[in-house]
């Protein structure tokens, strides 16, 4: 008995001499069938990304200043603070920030300082439970020049606000969705693919504090940053802009043009500005003990504690539920 015959009761329904003549199959047809489906994908993302963005009037509340644009501004860059403290995504960083201005869109805060942090906290919180495998706890999260601390239960309290506003709807479609689909588009060889993506990547989250940016949508974003991704790879950086908008259907070519523009103006400020250092107030205070004499383990970690928490309490406020500070 042949080995074909051996696994033909196996067999569901296929004739064995095609499993076994050698013969492999249509390849070519299965990729272009998945180069057809994710392009499909693609297209959807196209048409449902203005559901997860706010309104069109969101920028001009903020040039009318009806809107704090320094507060917001102030915001993001402590989200971005908090993604690299912890280690977190960019998707993560991305998805607070688009949780806080679809938010505002809808809800307004009082100009003080502390509903802004509060807000923040909630935003990074519910898009770390979104997308990170290990979420610090609502404390652990409150670093990196955090001016308000917030107990937990004030958070989560904050949290099912947003939630609420959001409509729940936090799986969002961000530039991120498209970033890999334009980079091979871009460059259909494969060579740059990880050099366009992580490249695309930095520049995006370097321009998220911009609200000029709130104008284009996430597709648009997307290919904007690829391109001048490509822009630093000789081979690629001759591509017209105007060309991308055959990338996929719904594209818009004046406004992944108008944002490739806004993104290369930014760049080149951005490198010709002189780095400056920022001190702000930090949350850990170390402390380097000196000792005179030989004394107990205990009462130098003693004194040393006690030391930390009047440092803390000096620096840092805690917000109750009421909304009071201690």
């Amino acid at each position: 008995m042949s080995y074909s015959d051996c696994l033909s009761d196996l067999l569901c329904g296929e004739d064995s001499s095609d499993i076994f003549s050698g013969e492999s199959p249509g390849c070519s047809t299965d990729l272009e069938s998945h180069d057809f489906e994710e392009e499909s994908s693609i297209a959807s993302f196209i048409e449902d990304e203005r559901n997860f963005v706010p309104g069109f009037d969101y920028l001009s509340r903020f040039q009318s200043q009806s809107l704090d644009a320094s507060a917001r501004e102030e915001s993001v860059a402590w989200i971005l603070k908090v993604q690299a403290y912890c280690g977190f995504q960019p998707l993560t960083a991305y998805l607070s920030v688009n949780y806080l201005d679809r938010f505002l869109y809808s809800r307004r805060l009082p100009t003080d300082g502390w509903p802004w942090q509060l807000l923040s906290v909630a935003c990074i919180s519910l898009a770390a439970k979104m997308e990170e495998p290990l979420v610090p706890s609502l404390l652990d999260l409150q670093v990196e020049g955090a001016r308000y601390i917030f107990e937990p239960r004030t958070v989560r309290r904050m949290e099912l606000l947003v939630l609420s506003v959001l409509d729940w709807r936090l799986r969002s479609i961000t530039p991120f969705s498209f970033t890999g689909f334009f980079a091979c588009k871009l460059d259909p060889t494969g060579d740059y693919i990880d050099f366009l993506i992580s490249r695309a990547t930095e520049i995006i989250l370097s321009n998220i504090k911009e609200a000029s940016f709130l104008k284009y949508r996430p597709s648009s974003i997307a290919a904007a940053a690829i391109l001048c991704a490509a822009s630093d790879i000789p081979n690629l950086s001759l591509f017209n802009p105007e060309h991308a908008e055959s990338w996929c259907d719904g594209l818009s070519k004046d406004k992944i043009v108008g944002c490739y523009r806004l993104m290369q103006d930014l760049l080149l400020d951005n490198s010709q500005r002189k780095p400056t250092k920022v001190l702000l107030p930090q949350l850990r205070v170390t402390i380097r003990a000196r000792t005179r004499s030989s004394g107990s383990d205990s009462s130098s970690s003693s004194s040393s504690s006690s030391y930390k928490r009047r440092k803390l309490n000096n620096r840092l406020w805690a917000v109750d539920d009421k909304g009071s500070s201690k």
